[in-house]
């Protein structure tokens, strides 16, 4: 990449594919009303993050690490994330991905769409399996907009030239701390504070609000 001239920091459920991997992962622990019902109250600002994030990984115990291959294989990207994104880098510029999710799945989302900056939750394994719970910092909206300050800062960018995409309630700092934010088929919770919306399911309606594309 040239200079680059702009940053777009995603969300990955929800966002930039259509599922919530932990409702998948629960699905394949047999917790998945369980674990869902808990998703869809944190996404709408129910709920503290990161406590149901810890609830939720807890119901994984004993997982092998192996359904990871097969939770990938099920998930969808959004209808033309792909397009959107390689625009966007055919523009310098920089895609990130900001995930409340687990880096078993967001690298290899990242690496398929030729993302190099990624932060996403780590589960502990023991012997091939999840232990229920989760090691090093957590991923929280504080930390989701720690991220974007702190790449935006690594390539000297000023904040007109930040874009934020996501769903969620755990995105809203991200979304205003970025020069754009942008509620992406949001929760309602989003939607009242961020006045860009996006409702239809699909990134080719993000191009017209990103002003600095050339």
């Amino acid at each position: 990449m040239s200079q680059v001239k702009g940053l777009c920091v995603m969300d990955v459920d929800g966002t930039l594919i259509l599922e919530e991997v932990i409702d998948l992962l629960g699905r394949e622990a047999g917790r998945e009303a369980e674990i869902s019902q808990i998703t869809s109250r944190a996404m709408r600002g129910e709920l503290d993050f990161e406590s149901s994030l810890r609830k939720r990984v807890s119901l994984l115990e004993g997982l092998p690490i192996s359904v990871f291959d097969k939770v990938f294989n099920t998930i969808h990207l959004t209808p033309n994330a792909q397009k959107f994104i390689s625009i966007l880098q055919k523009n310098d510029i920089l895609v990130g991905l900001v995930s409340g999710g687990f880096s078993p799945i967001v690298a290899r989302l990242a690496k398929s769409l030729d993302i190099a900056y990624f932060s996403a939750n780590q589960l502990e394994v023991k012997e091939g399996f999840l232990t229920g719970k989760l090691v090093g910092a957590i991923i929280s909206p504080e930390v989701k907009q720690a991220t974007l300050e702190k790449w935006r800062k690594e390539f000297k960018l000023p904040k007109e030239r930040t874009v934020a995409i996501g769903d969620g309630a755990n995105d809203l700092l991200m979304l205003k701390s970025a020069g754009l934010g942008i509620a992406f088929c949001a929760k309602e919770v989003l939607k009242k504070e961020i006045p860009n919306h996006v409702d239809k399911r699909d990134f080719l309606e993000v191009f017209p609000l990103i002003d600095f594309l050339e």
